[in-house]
């Protein structure tokens, strides 16, 4: 059973809501949370923000396409990444933006500070992503917290870690499932998500699926104003297995979904080793291998 966690009660420590929060972060790598300082209202704004620019036309999202920047900021057409080797390249389409840094910013060269690339239209669209970006950060970084607490580690262990996050806010936008596809196409494959933690707000759709504990995968969905969380491979290996990371998946339907994912990264050279790792692990070296194994354009530049 995947948790739904209460923010407010995780916010003042609710003895039983830190069990429940406990169970899911050892056992399970879900759970849901209600009861945010993000609105329905602000999710609804969000995601037709992202449906404006995912409905424009393909020279118009052409014009920000994230192949052109060596990076992943901007947008990615179907097909632009993959994360399972063992399937076909994803057929969603993306728009991912992440946190700048001033020019002048010692680390300002690293790709997972890169510029923001805008488009132009809708209006407003910017304005809308940013808003709820900062929010979105806020809220998962209230949920580490809490976490830390429920597997035994001060509160504030992870707040200093997050002062520069190399945090990426996504929309995702899966079309009905190609009349073409096969059991090798998906609208994203099995994987486990490479950072810290995933806060996901949908569009209400099914189409996310956990692989359960016995082997099972589970439909899992949220209403606009329940977000969905998840555990990354970073988070795991550096509580040292206290939190997992767990494989999901979508494969895909009859109707189209959309998504938003904010995947919470911690500061780029925040050591991620297991606590009795001999060696440190930066953050960034890790993320940036596992995106370069993962966005098309960036493997493409690797040959």
């Amino acid at each position: 059973m995947i948790p739904e966690i209460d923010a407010k009660l995780l916010a003042k420590r609710d003895p039983e809501t830190l069990k429940q929060v406990r169970d899911a972060v050892e056992n399970i790598g879900f759970l849901t949370l209600t009861n945010t300082d993000i609105s329905s209202d602000e999710v609804q704004k969000t995601l037709a923000a992202y449906r404006n620019f995912f409905k424009q036309s393909s020279a118009a999202k052409k014009a920000v396409d994230m192949s052109a920047t060596g990076s992943n900021r901007g947008w990615g057409g179907s097909r632009s990444e993959q994360v399972n080797p063992n399937a076909n390249p994803d057929y969603k389409e993306v728009f991912d933006c992440g946190v700048e840094v001033a020019h002048d910013d010692a680390q300002a060269h690293l790709s997972v500070y890169a510029p923001n690339y805008w488009p132009a239209l809708p209006e407003g669209f910017q304005n809308q992503i940013e808003t709820y970006f900062a929010n979105a950060r806020a809220v998962a970084l209230d949920v580490l917290r809490g976490i830390a607490v429920s597997i035994g580690s001060d509160p504030d262990f992870f707040v200093d870690k997050f002062s520069k996050p190399m945090a990426l806010l996504r929309g995702n936008f899966y079309p009905e499932r190609p009349t073409e596809a096969t059991e090798n196409d998906f609208g994203i494959a099995a994987h486990t998500d490479y950072g810290c933690l995933t806060l996901l707000a949908t569009d209400g759709q099914a189409g996310l699926e956990v692989k359960m504990r016995d082997g099972s995968w589970r439909s899992l969905s949220a209403k606009p104003a329940t977000f969905v969380i998840n555990f990354g491979e970073m988070l795991e290996m550096w509580t040292g297995g206290k939190v997992v990371a767990t494989l999901h998946r979508v494969i895909g339907g009859d109707k189209e979904r959309l998504s938003i994912p904010l995947f919470f990264n911690p500061n780029y050279d925040t050591n991620v080793a297991a606590p009795d790792a001999q060696e440190a692990i930066s953050a960034g070296d890790y993320l940036s291998k596992r995106y370069a194994e993962t966005y098309v354009h960036l493997q493409d530049e690797k040959k």
